[in-house]
């Protein structure tokens, strides 16, 4: 059963970078043919999809984050990454990873204040 599960800080300051990593069981990143997915939902927010990153490494992003979102992986790891630079109280959210046939993370709250 593939499992996925978000880490990271859970206080960020603003103007800084959001780093989190999904670690990834019972499946592999580099060989699996799934979109490897980062949603959020802000307090009183429905989801928000963040961004995807194939099998290929190829990645998309929301238009909404105006380009401060980087989604990477490690393979060796077997964890796909998420950066959000230039963070703002607006970032606050509750943050998921996900792989796209239905694997979803329990979350992790990212609050973002100084």
């Amino acid at each position: 059963q593939v499992q996925v599960q978000e880490s990271g800080p859970g206080l960020v300051k603003p103007s800084q970078t959001l780093s989190l990593t999904c670690s990834v069981s019972g499946g592999s990143i580099a060989t699996d043919n799934y979109r490897y997915i980062w949603i959020r939902q802000p307090p009183g927010k429905g989801l928000e999809w963040v961004g995807v990153i194939y099998l290929d490494g190829t990645t998309r992003y929301s238009p909404s984050l105006k380009g401060r979102a980087s989604i990477s992986r490690d393979t060796s790891e077997n964890q796909f990454s998420l950066q959000l630079t230039s963070v703002t109280p607006d970032d606050t959210a509750v943050y998921y990873c996900a792989i796209s046939f239905g694997a979803w993370g329990q979350g992790t709250q990212v609050t973002v204040s100084s």
